[in-house]
């Protein structure tokens, strides 16, 4: 660890303190909850509607789709 002489005034000191107060345990454990990664709720996937893609261009057969001249 540095001496006070050769600390620079961008330097972190993290002093220990005594027992934590209630109210600091608290605010701790409220912090981790908030953060901590909850499981989602399993759901099945929802297949898209098939009339939204009803009449398009791409869903007609190709012999359909060729731009014939005539």
């Amino acid at each position: 660890m540095s001496t006070p002489s050769e600390r620079t005034p961008g330097d972190v000191v993290v002093a220990r303190g005594g027992e934590p107060t209630e109210e600091e345990v608290a605010a701790i454990v409220a912090a981790i909850e908030v953060c901590w990664p909850r499981p989602a709720a399993p759901t099945a996937p929802s297949a898209p509607p098939r009339w939204r893609f009803s009449g398009r261009w791409w869903s007609k057969p190709i012999p359909l789709r060729r731009n014939r001249p005539w």
